[in-house]
């Protein structure tokens, strides 16, 4: 019996990627449904991390968060999420019938996570349907462990700026051990469709390292897929998210990102085997967008 692995799950860049690193995976269980497992973790989630296609096909990474249940599986071949972009998210208004999505749903007490790629099928007042097309889990490593609950928050205004950070910005890269990357295959001769994936990031705070507008991110040992370095080898165009889990205050930004091959580029970080720097061209800082804080540790 078949359990919808892809035969042949890595297009052109991801390949690409794995040959200039040395090597893939011994294998892929990358599938075009979701088993049962995943369609069962899904709904344990508080948040779910979408990354959806601006006008211009530039990816925008966004965080949308509820009572667990709100993502939810009524076939192996759909996810139904009961949320939408808050006020003034970019993403809000990119979420149309047919756009490609990527959503990764990680459980941040546990440290496990799964991924799930495919087209919107539906969206309303309330949510939005999604197509799957892929569906895989990814290794657990670099997952800062938090626990998260509810909390009311009240939102702020949303500060939208350009190449020049302001300094909050500037404070929450600094502090900031959990990001999300949202990516994109681009659109190639015969492929009508881009694939946009998203996926995390994370270390110690100070991980990123930032010159002016300029983010230099490490790359650490993984599953070898390559799914998001391939992204950057066909569409550099791309799109970060963070959150502060305190405040609730989330960052969005765009930028052209750029790999560095050469382990050398990871500069002084020992555990990189190479880096990528993430040029920033636009963001929004969402004051208290996030309606999950972390609880501390007891004792």
């Amino acid at each position: 019996m078949s359990d919808h692995r892809l035969p042949s799950p890595f297009h052109a860049g991801e390949q690409r990627a794995q040959h200039l690193a040395g090597g893939g995976p011994a294998g892929a269980p990358i599938r075009s449904q979701m088993p049962d497992q995943h369609r069962s973790f899904f709904p344990l989630l508080p948040f779910l991390c979408v990354a959806v296609p601006d006008d211009t096909g530039w990816p925008l990474a966004t965080l949308l968060h509820g009572d667990p249940g709100f993502v939810s599986s009524p076939a192996p071949g759909t996810l139904h999420v009961a949320a939408l972009p808050g006020a003034g998210d970019a993403a809000r208004a990119c979420l149309a019938s047919g756009r490609e999505i990527g959503l990764l749903g990680i459980d941040l007490a546990t440290r496990r996570r799964n991924r799930a790629n495919g087209v919107v099928a539906q969206v309303d007042g309330q949510g939005l349907s999604v197509r799957v097309h892929q569906s895989f889990g990814n290794c657990p490593k670099y997952i800062h462990v938090r626990r998260l609950a509810r909390v009311e928050r009240e939102p702020g205004p949303v500060e939208a700026f350009g190449a020049d950070l302001p300094q909050a910005a500037v404070s929450m890269i600094a502090g900031c051990k959990t990001m999300f990357v949202a990516t994109s295959s681009g659109a190639a001769p015969g492929r009508a469709v881009r694939g946009l994936d998203i996926s995390h990031r994370g270390g110690a705070a100070g991980f990123l390292r930032a010159k002016g507008n300029v983010l230099t991110v490490p790359d650490y040992p993984g599953n070898r897929y390559f799914n998001t370095l391939g992204n950057l080898l066909l569409e550099p165009r791309a799109a970060l998210v963070m959150v502060d889990f305190s405040s609730g205050d989330m960052l969005q930004l765009q930028g052209v990102a750029e790999v560095a091959w050469d382990a050398r580029g990871a500069g002084d970080d020992a555990l990189a085997e190479r880096a990528w720097t993430f040029t920033i061209v636009r963001g929004w800082l969402r004051r208290g967008g996030f309606g999950l804080e972390e609880l501390q540790a007891e004792g």
